[in-house]
């Protein structure tokens, strides 16, 4: 398969999230379509929305976002339309993508808003660029998907200035003995053992741990929002099993950072925010959450660099660490899909 360097526009893909109480079991209902999650399970998901009055805060997120990029491309000699499209609640990718074609949109770049790849991450999304497109039928745009970011050096930079922050809240006689909690989100074993998520978060991981002088005895990689079945493997340990650990260890300041995530979207509220926190609060931890990476300017400029890099061809490909920059076009058998038994995951926008 060949790329294009000639395109006439961004496509910015995510995941979608309710925006009221209305839109929740209709969008939970998308998420699972196809899926073997008990619906007594998505209704304590949709509770979880409703801890929030319904709203999501991942679209306006993006939008957020969105208004970031756009300046920061222009200033940089890159003037293409973006268009904004989910695969789980409106704007839903078919619609975005009749309008593209209505446009006269043919070649477009699609910014996935996900940093590692895994079938819900990577290959499910192009999976839904697809459906989107033979819902449109002829004259729908071509779109090939921007690379993966886990190691880019300012995705890297982000997350630690997020850290640090975190660090400096605490006070300096203590900041020697904090352990620092990386979570991401937990997917089935059978998901894991079909791509790098694993092996792409330790790295992460491990270079902004590095790039703060803080030592593999201090920081460990967790997952949260683990969903699915009791008997199917999913990857472990959970950030609340990992708090006890540490309280047992007579730790005293714990960091989590929600380094799999790009944004504070529900799962980090709920999951971290309330969860965590009251797990935290009950151990007697003094817990602090550092941010994500959000419209943080060095964020944005990563994602113009990496269009840039797309659209001219040629230029440096920068990443850190022995793995070196992810492929631009997955290979057939790229982040295949877990098992149907073990893969009902509702993530949550």
């Amino acid at each position: 398969m060949t790329i294009s360097t000639d395109y006439d526009a961004l496509l910015i893909v995510g995941f979608g999230g309710p925006e009221g109480r209305d839109d929740v079991i209709p969008f939970l209902e998308n998420v699972l379509r196809g899926r073997n999650v008990p619906r007594e399970r998505m209704l304590q998901v949709a509770e979880h929305y409703n801890h929030f009055g319904g709203v999501s805060p991942l679209n306006g997120q993006v939008r957020d976002l969105i208004s970031a990029l756009k300046p920061e491309l222009e200033s940089h000699g890159v003037n293409l339309p973006i268009y904004w499209g989910n695969r789980n609640w409106h704007p839903m990718l078919a619609d975005t993508m009749r309008q593209m074609k209505d446009d006269g949109i043919r070649q477009a770049l699609g910014v996935v808003l996900a940093a590692y790849s895994s079938y819900s991450s990577c290959r499910q999304y192009r999976e839904d660029i697809q459906r989107a497109q033979d819902a449109v039928g002829e004259g729908a745009p071509h779109v090939d998907k921007m690379r993966v970011f886990y190691n880019h050096p300012d995705f890297v930079a982000t997350n630690a200035s997020k850290v640090r922050e975190a660090l400096e809240t605490i006070p300096e006689e203590r900041r020697g003995a904090v352990r620092l909690a990386f979570t991401a989100h937990s997917i089935p074993a059978s998901m894991a053992a079909n791509c790098n998520y694993e092996a792409q978060l330790t790295e992460t991981c491990r270079l902004v741990a590095e790039s703060l002088g803080i030592g593999p005895d201090r920081w460990k990689l967790v997952y949260q929002s683990r969903s699915g079945r009791p008997q199917d493997p999913w990857l472990e340990p959970d950030i609340l099993d990992h708090l006890e650990a540490l309280r047992s260890q007579y730790v005293h300041d714990v960091v989590i950072q929600p380094i799999g995530f790009l944004s504070d979207h529900m799962e980090v509220l709920y999951d971290l925010d309330d969860e965590a926190r009251h797990k935290s609060e009950a151990l007697g931890l003094n817990m602090v959450r550092a941010g994500t990476v959000g419209t943080d300017p060095q964020f944005v400029g990563m994602l113009r660099e990496l269009i840039v890099e797309r659209i001219h061809g040629g230029v440096e490909r920068r990443a850190l660490g022995d793995r070196g920059p992810s492929h631009d076009v997955c290979p057939v058998d790229c982040c295949l899909p877990p098992m149907r038994a073990g893969s009902a995951a509702p993530a949550r926008g």
